[in-house]
């Protein structure tokens, strides 16, 4: 049995195809494919999806389509997701309209609450089958385009508090951090409005004994930190930032132009153009922290979704 998760994010669009494997182990992966279409580029000022990132996903979506064919994949395990941008548009129908000529199925636009489920139990499970030890409570927090969504909970399983902040990457950039570089007072207005976010969370984040992060902008600045020459998931998967380096990491994207980030080897170029908003959002979360360090999964919401795809529920 195969089956497909897709995850449709504010930046990024990606696909992972699994194989059921013998004896209940974890899902084989066959493919794992990601293209940054960035279909929220916009959203925030006109609440609906432009014509051109319209255009950039469903190029995506018919590649990904061509693959999922190739691999003898049933609609019946396909499951697609799509999260921040497309809760906030006017004209979603478009999109699934594209989505369902393409692949067959219908995009499911979660909450941000079944965001952040889907990543912990993603997250959690890919730590623990690369051997890496987490302990509890632990805080696991996906930046994203649009958004940011946060799980705490035991590694068991159990997940006790699940909250989604409308401030994300794309979202930030285009709202708050318009400069190359950013000035001081866009730098000031950013850290305020992510400050006043977090303060309104809920969450204790003086209980946290584990803080792990997901997506893009997390992975991104690993593999920066690391000083890798090209992005190497495995090298980043199970890695672990000390606090006082992510704060640097952040405070060299801030003094940074587009062109200058664009120089290190393992950033892609349109991650290159909102990383600098995220790493905000990730150093004022990590001043509220008291742990080792920030430590990175490489599994997310994408396999907890393919997850789902292959038990076709």
């Amino acid at each position: 049995m195969r089956a497909a998760g897709i995850d449709c994010g504010t930046n990024s669009l990606r696909l992972l195809l699994v194989e059921r494997a013998p004896a209940g182990g974890a899902p084989v992966e066959l493919s794992r494919q990601l293209r940054i279409v960035r279909l929220g580029e916009g959203v925030d000022a006109t609440g609906a999806f432009s014509a051109a990132a319209l255009d950039r996903t469903f190029v995506a979506l018919d590649e990904y389509a061509a693959l999922i064919r190739e691999a003898g994949i049933d609609p019946a395990h396909i499951r697609m997701v799509a999260t921040s941008a497309a809760r906030d548009v006017s004209n979603r129908d478009v999109f699934a309209a594209g989505v369902r000529e393409r692949l067959g199925v219908e995009p499911l636009v979660i909450s941000g609450d079944r965001e952040a489920e889907l990543s912990f139990t993603g997250a959690v499970r890919g730590l623990r089958a690369a051997g890496v030890e987490v302990v509890g409570p632990v805080l696991v927090t996906d930046v994203g385009g649009g958004s940011t969504e946060f799980a705490l909970g035991d590694p068991d399983g159990a997940v006790d508090f699940l909250v989604s902040l409308d401030i994300g990457s794309v979202r930030l950039r285009e709202r708050t951090l318009p400069g190359d570089p950013p000035d001081a007072a866009q730098l000031r207005a950013t850290r305020d409005l992510v400050d006043t976010a977090l303060d309104a969370t809920g969450i204790d984040f003086g209980s946290v004994r584990e803080w792990v992060g997901v997506a893009g902008t997390v992975t991104s600045l690993m593999a920066a930190h690391l000083e890798l020459p090209a992005y190497d998931r495995d090298a980043v998967h199970g890695a672990r930032m000390p606090l006082p380096a992510l704060r640097a990491l952040a405070d060299r994207c801030c003094a940074s132009t587009v062109a200058e980030l664009c120089r290190i080897p393992s950033l892609h170029p349109k991650r290159a153009e909102v990383i600098t908003a995220g790493a905000v959002i990730l150093e004022r979360i990590s001043r509220r922290l008291d742990v080792p360090g920030l430590l990175v999964s490489e599994t997310d919401i994408l396999d907890g979704v393919a997850a789902w795809a292959l038990r076709g529920d």
